[in-house]
């Protein structure tokens, strides 16, 4: 029981902090926060990523070709031209290391207006993090275990921010409904109450209106961080921005 715990609890903060901060802010820019509740989500993002860590620049740069080029060629991330979701998730990982390292040219209406940190990301994106953070993973398990079978969930740990990303690009490209039929790509709605993705699953409503904080468009669906969203920003921790255009 521990050990599905565990599981559920780095799948949900993890993908919380990939879906707040990492999406709807460093890629669309939904909302704006204090320069310290940036740096507060910025390592958030970090600590629950673990092994996984996303860099917010590569991440946002990523996101913004993926809307621009949406299940093209040029789409870092479209399941339309894979066999399956394996090869989907290296060329993905292909073009996000391209960016990251500075070997991959950028256009630069991507490459602007998101939260950077490379004294955070000098430690966050080493090895020794990543390596660090199994390490906790395969220390938990050692003392939680109780099958041997149990250890078969550790690659979901170790790979947690790509694997959550491959079942979006994935899943949302290819199962599902449509609301909208005018845009040129083939975004579906893979839940009605998308509690597995928190919102995430939502890409037809999402590629329709990318400026929108709230993923669900139907009175019936329901996005799960919408909620959280609202009230950070009644409390004041971000504050929401008038939807202008699609983003």
């Amino acid at each position: 029981m521990i050990i599905f715990l565990f599981l559920i609890l780095h799948w949900y903060l993890s993908l919380f902090g990939q879906t707040f901060y990492l999406h709807r802010y460093s890629a669309h820019k939904m909302f704006t926060m204090s320069k310290s509740w940036e740096k507060f989500w910025y390592i958030y993002a970090w600590i629950t990523q673990g092994s996984s860590y996303l860099n917010a620049r590569a991440y946002a740069i990523l996101h913004r070709m993926h809307h621009a080029y949406s299940d093209t060629q040029k789409d870092p991330h479209t399941p339309h031209f894979f066999k399956e979701v394996f090869s989907m998730m290296w060329h993905t990982r292909a073009v996000y290391n391209g960016v990251l390292r500075g070997t991959m040219q950028v256009e630069e209406r991507f490459d602007k207006n998101f939260p950077v940190y490379p004294a955070i990301d000098r430690i966050a994106d080493s090895w020794f993090s990543r390596l660090f953070f199994a390490g906790l993973y395969i220390a938990f398990y050692v003392a939680f275990a109780t099958q041997w079978w149990m250890f078969l969930f550790l690659p979901i740990h170790f790979l947690m921010g790509p694997v959550q990303g491959a079942v979006v690009n994935w899943a949302g490209h290819k199962y599902g409904y449509r609301n909208f039929d005018d845009e040129n790509d083939q975004s579906k709605n893979t839940l009605i109450i998308d509690f597995l993705m928190l919102g995430e699953l939502f890409q037809n409503n999402h590629h329709h209106a990318g400026a929108r904080p709230n993923f669900a468009a139907k009175w019936w669906e329901f996005d799960p961080v919408y909620p959280v969203i609202r009230l950070f920003h009644a409390i004041g921790i971000i504050k929401l921005l008038p939807i202008k255009s699609n983003q």
